[in-house]
């Protein structure tokens, strides 16, 4: 045999990467074993490989009244997977010149209080505005009110709450607090930059172009989502759909509704540099520093966070990710671009953790130790 073709052949197979690209869907299956059902709620699951979806199920039924099968085309709310989105919808703004990460808040909202002056768009993008939580300023307006009682808020509401404080947490760019504020504020900025709505900025700048056909940013008594999962919640009797809680209106931080189908397309075009170019995409892909320590999440550890985007690596790949949590839905996204690598987990139950089953997926395939 050839030396150099002997020497290549043992360098793939020795590439865990490489040698462990065709993991059986049954190991992948067994992961999520335990979502099989035909009447509780459960999950999609989409493996994307060098550009291929290779494997995509559903487990489950979509609501306990049709008792729909999970599948490739349910749409499920992403919460906080959302961010992504609407930080894309900035960025492409910015690169319009219709705004810039340094214009601050109050160019766009001049009645805004002083408070808000210093913080610019890249604070709200990154999380280091410290703007008050929204979430916690409207229940504090409902004292002893049961959560289904309280009145749903929306986008200019937050923007409303956030006007009527007289101070943010901490100066703007010293720390960085996660803030669902941030987020909301930037579906507001959307609307004033593009003239349009945010669902309409959205549909015609990222979901008609990558044919994301049934991705919507969801209005009650606006649209409707197609093939919709309902939330729910596991108790001791069984299982109650809590689909929606006062702050699921709030567009910004976590309105958006997908399936495994679109979000394929999704993938692609971050891999493909679609919509924004690999130097567009480098702002969202640049960890903060904020100027008073390093970031941390509340409990502690370092985070490294971009616009939309969390970058910290998992066992030496390099990987941006975000997660979504609110009432009766979990989410993830995991991408590693380095190996070509994505695994997407949307589940309309509360009882699972979707980062944590995706990252066994990649175990599977990047080779990690179990």
């Amino acid at each position: 045999m050839n030396t150099r073709y002997l020497f290549a052949l043992l360098l793939v197979l020795s590439s865990p990467s490489l040698s462990s690209a065709q993991v059986p869907s049954a190991q992948i299956d067994s992961i999520f074993a335990s979502l099989k059902s035909t009447n509780a709620p459960g999950a999609a699951v989409l493996v994307v490989r060098n550009g291929q979806p290779v494997f995509r199920r559903g487990y489950g039924v979509s609501d306990l009244r049709t008792l729909h099968p999970i599948d490739a085309e349910t749409n499920f709310r992403l919460a906080s997977f959302t961010k992504q989105f609407t930080a894309a919808s900035i960025m492409l703004l910015a690169r319009d010149g219709k705004l810039h990460y340094d214009d601050h808040l109050t160019d766009f909202f001049p009645e805004f209080p002083a408070y808000g002056k210093p913080i610019t768009v890249r604070n709200l993008l990154n999380h280091t505005s410290g703007l008050p939580d929204y979430e916690d300023i409207l229940m504090k307006q409902y004292p002893d009110t049961p959560p289904e009682k309280v009145p749903q808020i929306l986008d200019a509401g937050v923007l409303r709450l956030l006007e009527q404080q007289t101070a943010g947490k901490f100066a703007p760019g010293t720390k960085w607090e996660y803030s669902n504020s941030g987020y909301a504020v930037l579906a507001i900025i959307v609307e004033k930059a593009s003239g349009k709505s945010f669902g309409e900025f959205l549909r015609e700048r990222i979901f008609n172009p990558l044919k994301m056909t049934n991705t919507l940013a969801y209005e009650k008594g606006k649209n409707e989502v197609p093939h919709r999962a309902y939330g729910h919640t596991k108790e001791k009797d069984g299982w109650r759909e809590t689909d929606q809680s006062p702050t699921s209106a709030v567009l910004g931080d976590g309105g958006i509704y997908s399936s495994l189908n679109d979000l394929a397309k999704w993938d692609r075009a971050l891999r493909d540099h679609t919509l924004l170019s690999e130097a567009e995409m480098e702002p969202a892909l640049t960890a903060v520093q904020p100027t008073a320590g390093p970031a941390k999440s509340a409990e502690g550890p370092p985070v490294s966070y971009g616009f939309g985007w969390f970058l910290d690596p998992y066992r030496g790949h390099k990987r941006m990710w975000h997660d979504g949590e609110t009432i009766g839905f979990r989410t993830t996204i995991q991408r590693f671009p380095d190996d070509k690598f994505t695994v997407i987990v949307l589940a309309n139950r509360t009882d699972v953790d979707p980062g944590a089953l995706a990252l066994k997926v990649a175990d599977l395939y990047l080779g990690a130790k179990q």
